[in-house]
């Protein structure tokens, strides 16, 4: 081989394998985001979701994505009616970790679970530890720690403005048409009325809570295949609504 064959081959192999190094750092920011993802002691800041939701939107052979670094909604490549409210996302946002701490000690024995849906945050409370079977008379002795601890926590600053729903939910058992509650409906708004009436004894205030039934349709398990799922579905959702779900 000549050497100018060589010099021209040399040149025509530089940068052949640069686009390695993009691939290798976008598997592992990848990486680091699911592991980010998957720690129950940190949360996920829906508010950042959004904005990385956001800044993909428009990829193609035309357009990049926008730049993902925090600042002024015009730096984010958006405007403001583009984008969620900041301040209601961070308030919810702050009033999620404090949920996760306050509750930590229910959430390990699967008394509360906490989430955030396209509603606002929601804190489901176990049916099967506040109410005795096919009953909508609340267990204080296992409860009433909670419920106090919910109702300081609806107070907190961070949601103090915030509309609250109380939403029952009962597997699909059937009740006892002759008895207090003929269907699943009436058992479902009397538990989420009982536990309005213990939130508002322990000192929140009544005039921001909503309260409805839902029978056995919105259910977690779905079909219900034995005792654990039927007691799964059993629960009242206390949902702190975002102003749009108000």
């Amino acid at each position: 081989m000549l050497p100018d064959q060589r010099v021209r081959r040399r040149k025509k192999d530089i940068g052949k394998d640069d686009w390695l190094l993009t691939y290798a750092d976008m598997v592992t920011l990848l990486m680091i985001f699911f592991i980010l993802l998957m720690n129950p002691d940190n949360p996920i800041d829906s508010q950042r979701i959004e904005l990385i939701v956001q800044s993909f939107q428009g990829l193609g052979t035309l357009r990049g994505g926008n730049t993902l670094s925090e600042g002024v909604l015009a730096e984010l490549g958006n405007d403001v009616s583009a984008m969620p409210s900041t301040t209601q996302g961070r308030r919810l946002n702050e009033a999620r970790r404090m949920a996760v701490s306050e509750f930590k000690p229910e959430i390990q024995n699967r008394f509360v679970k906490i989430k955030e849906d396209e509603r606002g945050l929601v804190i489901s409370l176990a049916g099967d530890i506040l109410f005795q079977r096919a009953s909508a008379e609340v267990n204080l002795e296992r409860s009433r720690n909670t419920l106090q601890k919910l109702a300081r926590f609806l107070n907190s600053e961070e949601i103090s403005n915030r509309k609250v729903r109380l939403e029952g939910h009962t597997d699909s058992s059937p009740t006892d048409a002759d008895g207090p509650w003929p269907t699943n409906w009436e058992l479902s708004s009397a538990r989420s009325a009982a536990v309005l009436h213990y939130l508002v004894d322990y000192g929140a205030n009544e005039a921001r809570f909503q309260i409805a039934g839902f029978a056995d349709t919105v259910k977690l398990k779905e079909p219900e295949l034995g005792e654990e799922d039927r007691a799964e579905n059993r629960r009242v959702d206390i949902v702190i609504l975002k102003e749009a779900h108000e």
